[in-house]
């Protein structure tokens, strides 16, 4: 009888486990790059920077080794007022990224970039806009399979 409940609790987690998505594999070193370009651009369009240009167009993939790779984007452009400082257009990109997608900031020190963070995707953003209205933001992707 014992025997028969600890197969029954096994087979269930196993069950749980598959439907939870501990199953799924990781995105290619590619794919999370599309997704970094197309959150960075989202991000461009959510604040209305004006002037986009894009500084890094990635597409490639840069060894980390053992198979993997990393990807890499990224975009400047100009707010409407040019008396914002850094900290106020990082602020504001902030303030726009629940509307792209979930990141956590993982590293705001002081007047250094802040790095922001995405599990799900693999991706990490570096809000970096100089003040007098300038913005910069880059990413890349974790080292993941390569393409």
């Amino acid at each position: 009888m014992a025997r028969l409940v600890r197969h029954g609790v096994m087979v269930g987690v196993a069950a749980l486990l598959m439907v939870s998505g501990c199953g799924e594999s990781e995105p290619t070193a590619a794919e999370a790059g599309e997704t970094l370009k197309r959150h960075i651009t989202e991000l461009m369009k959510q604040r209305h920077v004006l002037e986009v240009n894009i500084t890094d167009p990635g597409g490639r993939d840069i060894p980390c080794g053992e198979g993997r790779a990393k990807r890499t984007f990224a975009a400047t452009g100009r707010h409407a007022s040019p008396k914002i400082d850094g900290d106020g257009l990082n602020t504001l990109l902030i303030g726009a990224l629940d509307s792209v997608a979930q990141y956590r900031i993982v590293e705001d020190i002081g007047d250094a970039p802040i790095r922001l963070a995405n599990e799900e995707y693999k991706t990490l953003l570096i809000l970096e806009s100089r003040g007098n209205g300038q913005y910069g933001v880059r990413g890349e992707t974790e080292c993941l399979p390569a393409s």
